[in-house]
């Protein structure tokens, strides 16, 4: 049976234009629970990680206005707060759906931590834009009182912008590959994982940061001796020369072509890029292959019918 690590994006949980009330995400994700339980149909071994990125950003708009009323909770908790509640989002709908088709698969969400280093570059150079926009006034007062950093966002306001750090190392690994093979689909690293330190000790620290969900889904899927890393996104596939005249979507292309067009600057920061690098290294570390494709195709993708298939 082959083993699927699904990193779904955040079309699949909420849609551009959503007002990103609860029925609307949890009207998405019982869309997106019909095309994963339709691949463990098909025989697939799944393992699913997902984004959280417009769910982390109500809760800090949230903190925000909120803050002369209750007291602002730090990065790290929030991320743990979006793991559950997509998670549980995805979890009812999977249940419901495999039900309807007479399959009995368990099924569970893992709030999960990442071990990052606390000597890695991005704590020095914050770059991870976070949250609501803030006026000048606003974003002065906020670096005086929090401590934080924040930085022009493009011309349309002042944003706080965070350390993104590479993972290191998801700490509930081993729970999640005990559950994972004796046959549960399980829900892991939503977001990129909550971000800790450990301590000389042993012991583990939050930390306020946001880890690329592309880097930890590769660590997931190389831990658990996933075959394929399947990356659903809202576009059909991996492009060159994206959204120019000479636009080419790739059917496939070798971890040899994928570092060549990371040299050439052809992924958006932010975008794909984290996508092509986290494919390179899954197949680098015994990795068979990645398919990146848009949710709807996903199925299509794994028979390499849809989508663009990275391989060695």
């Amino acid at each position: 049976m082959e083993k699927v690590c699904v990193a779904l994006g955040g079309n699949a949980i909420l849609k551009y234009m959503d007002r990103g009330t609860a029925e609307e995400q949890l009207e998405n994700v019982r869309r997106t629970a019909k095309y994963l339980v339709r691949m463990i149909k098909d025989g697939y071994k799944i393992i699913i990680t997902h984004g959280n990125g417009p769910q982390v950003g109500d809760l800090l708009v949230r903190n925000a206005r909120c803050s002369d009323i209750l007291p602002p909770m730090p990065l790290d908790v929030l991320g743990a707060e979006s793991q559950g509640m997509i998670g549980y989002m995805i979890q009812q709908a999977m249940w419901n759906e495999l039900r309807r088709v007479g399959l009995s698969t368990p099924i569970v969400t893992l709030v999960t931590q990442v071990v990052v280093d606390k000597n890695d570059p991005a704590f020095g150079n914050p770059e991870k834009f976070v949250g609501p926009f803030y006026t000048v006034y606003e974003a002065e007062r906020l670096r005086e009182d929090r401590g934080w950093v924040l930085r022009d966002d493009a011309g349309r306001g002042f944003r706080r912008v965070v350390p993104s750090p590479k993972p290191k190392f998801i700490v509930e690994i081993d729970t999640i590959k005990r559950l994972y093979n004796e046959g549960a689909v399980v829900i892991a690293s939503g977001g990129g994982g909550i971000p800790v330190f450990e301590r000389e000790d042993g012991s583990l620290q939050g930390v306020e940061a946001v880890i690329d969900k592309d880097f930890t889904g590769e660590r997931l899927a190389t831990s658990i001796g996933a075959d394929t890393f399947l990356i659903l996104t809202d576009i059909e596939g991996v492009a060159i020369n994206f959204r120019k005249p000479n636009q080419k979507f790739l059917k496939e292309m070798s971890i040899v072509q994928a570092r060549e067009y990371l040299e050439q600057g052809q992924f958006e920061r932010g975008s794909m890029k984290p996508k092509i690098e986290a494919a390179v290294k899954f197949i680098t570390e015994g990795g068979k292959r990645v398919i990146v494709s848009s949710l709807e195709s996903g199925e299509k993708a794994l028979k390499n019918k849809a989508g663009t298939l990275i391989h060695i």
